[in-house]
């Protein structure tokens, strides 16, 4: 692997780190600590060895996967201070989308192209502790070609107890109903201490993994995340960083890690200055190092890091495609939980914005599954003509008015056919809604993070 140039102007220290980590060798904590320093020559030395990195271990191309976002519901029994989302059981703001609501949504995205349904929610007290079950039974079975992306490690915990069966018994279920893959939320900063500080009762660090490594397991692969700039300290962030490692060279079950910028606007936390010394989320630098020293840690086990353009904002995110960024997420068309809290970057970025994007970075745009699967490969560079014709392929490129498409959170939050009503759990016949499987435990799941590359 080629040395950047930058290498000869920076401090002896970092470049010592640097080239170790080019050379192939691990970064370790007490390293990644001391790279959260980077300033000036070192900051460029850091961003253009975390870009040399994403070359070698993930290619040229950057992905991106047609899906739609549903919050189905924004009623939750817990209070996390980070969250501008969540309402309680009595608010008049509560909302839960019907199975036969989510549906029609999921028949719209599936007419524009998606090929990805991503579902989370708050954890709304549910009459049926058997929904997400049902709900996935209906979705596969009228859409069996949208992947299921759905419900957080927190949300399997809270389905699960509502059910009385094991976290590794719901799984199966679920995997058995439909379900492809697990979005790696909840995770916030996975340190107990400060979890009690931001999201109390929210789920442990322990319980998390838990549910993670039983996915992976159960050869159902999940993403990895981390909320950051808020009020965690570097050491939290490079052991979180550093767990997630760990749980990959033991499974090979996370598709990619997805760093998540704290969006203060609207969040308790900072509004209500909830936690001494909140910071209203990370400074551009910050972001940038954080996405580099990602790749140099992570990138060896994960190959994907991806850019949030719902949290970072498009210039951004195309910033963060020379530090060590080979993915940026999906395209969304719905999004609740970081415009609630402030975000201001929409809820939809369209294919051909995504690709124009893509290839102003000088990369080649790549349409993927959500298990990185290449769909569709795109022309690194193409003329205005072409570029023309090629976004008019798509249906969902021309979407004017994500709201009026796909309705909006204000929308539902005020629609008083779509307000929540309290029910009390039924007892639901243990043999009604679940049949053991076998407990044979399957091997470590290895995610084929395959071919994103042009052949």
């Amino acid at each position: 692997m080629s040395t950047p140039s930058s290498l000869q102007s920076c401090s002896p220290k970092v470049r010592s780190i640097l080239e170790d980590c080019l050379s192939g060798a691990a970064l370790s904590c007490n390293d990644a600590r001391s790279l959260f320093e980077c300033r000036g020559d070192d900051l460029r030395a850091l961003c253009q060895s975390a870009d040399l990195l994403r070359q070698a271990q993930a290619g040229d191309t950057v992905t991106y996967v047609l899906n739609r976002n549903i919050n189905f519901t924004n009623v939750c029994i817990k209070t996390c201070q980070f969250c501008a989302f969540a309402r309680g059981i009595r608010s008049e703001e509560g909302y839960f989308l019907s199975t036969d609501e989510i549906l029609q949504k999921a028949a719209q995205a599936h007419q524009l192209g998606a090929t990805e349904l991503c579902l989370q929610a708050g954890l709304a007290p549910l009459s049926n502790p058997w929904f997400y079950l049902e709900l996935c039974e209906a979705l596969s079975d009228q859409f069996p070609d949208l992947h299921l992306h759905a419900f957080s490690p927190e949300e399997i915990q809270y389905a699960a107890r509502l059910a009385k069966v094991s976290i590794r018994d719901y799984l199966k279920a679920l995997k058995r109903a439909g379900l492809g893959s697990l979005p790696g939320t909840s995770a916030e900063i996975l340190d107990d201490n400060l979890r009690r500080q931001i999201s109390p009762g929210r789920i442990t660090t322990a319980d998390w993994v838990h549910v993670i490594r039983t996915a992976h397991e159960l050869e159902i692969p999940t993403t990895s995340t981390m909320m950051f700039g808020h009020v965690e300290s570097l050491e939290h962030r490079v052991a979180h960083m550093d767990l997630l490692r760990r749980v990959q060279a033991d499974t090979g079950g996370f598709t990619e890690f997805v760093p998540l910028s704290f969006v203060h606007h609207e969040a308790p936390l900072f509004v209500k200055n909830k936690v001494p010394g909140v910071q209203a989320g990370p400074a551009d630098d910050d972001i940038i190092r954080l996405y580099a020293i990602a790749r140099l840690m992570l990138g060896p086990t994960f190959r994907n890091i991806q850019a949030s353009w719902v949290k970072e904002g498009l210039k951004q995110s195309q910033r963060l495609l020379s530090c060590g960024v080979n993915d940026l997420g999906g395209t969304l068309m719905n999004e609740s939980i970081s415009t609630t809290a402030g975000a201001t970057h929409g809820q939809l970025v369209s294919p051909a914005r995504l690709r124009e994007i893509i290839r102003a970075a000088g990369r080649q745009p790549v349409q993927r599954t959500t298990t990185y699967t290449t769909l569709r490969t795109f022309p690194a560079t193409l003329n205005e003509e072409a570029t023309k014709i090629e976004a008019r392929q798509e249906p969902l490129n021309r979407v004017i008015s994500p709201e009026k498409t796909f309705g909006s959170y204000s929308q539902w939050t005020h629609d008083e056919s779509l307000h929540y009503q309290f029910e009390r759990p039924k007892k639901v016949p243990l043999a009604e809604r679940f049949q053991p499987a076998t407990d044979a435990r399957p091997n470590n799941l290895r995610v084929d993070q395959d071919q994103t590359r042009s052949p």
